[in-house]
């Protein structure tokens, strides 16, 4: 029984799906929360690229990056949630719509 072998386009492919939806997620989305989701899905379809691409070129360096950007996604998600529990405590909601705090 041999293993299953999977292309690289079609590893590409469905990163860049993954990206789409964490796109169109981010502009359609109100709600402040789906849009960090949004954000961390994309973060991830880069990190598959990279890891992706390091494994066709026979190179660690993609993988290397890969650290660094779990790194920063980490440290977002930890201010954004700090940012959006301070928001609501406040203002009562988590709607972009309705946060008029950025525009004064």
């Amino acid at each position: 029984m041999g293993t299953m072998a999977v292309e690289t386009w079609m590893v590409h492919a469905f990163c860049a799906t993954i990206f789409c939806i964490g796109l169109v997620g981010i502009l359609i989305r109100r709600n402040i929360l789906v849009v960090l989701m949004c954000i961390e899905l994309m973060l991830n379809a880069v990190n598959l690229t990279f890891v992706s691409f390091s494994k066709q070129l026979d190179h660690l360096g993609g993988q290397m990056s890969v650290f660094f950007i779990i790194t920063v996604a980490a440290a977002e998600s930890a201010v954004g949630l700090g940012l959006v529990i301070a928001l609501f405590r406040t203002l009562r909601t988590v709607d972009t719509d309705q946060i008029q705090l950025l525009k004064e």
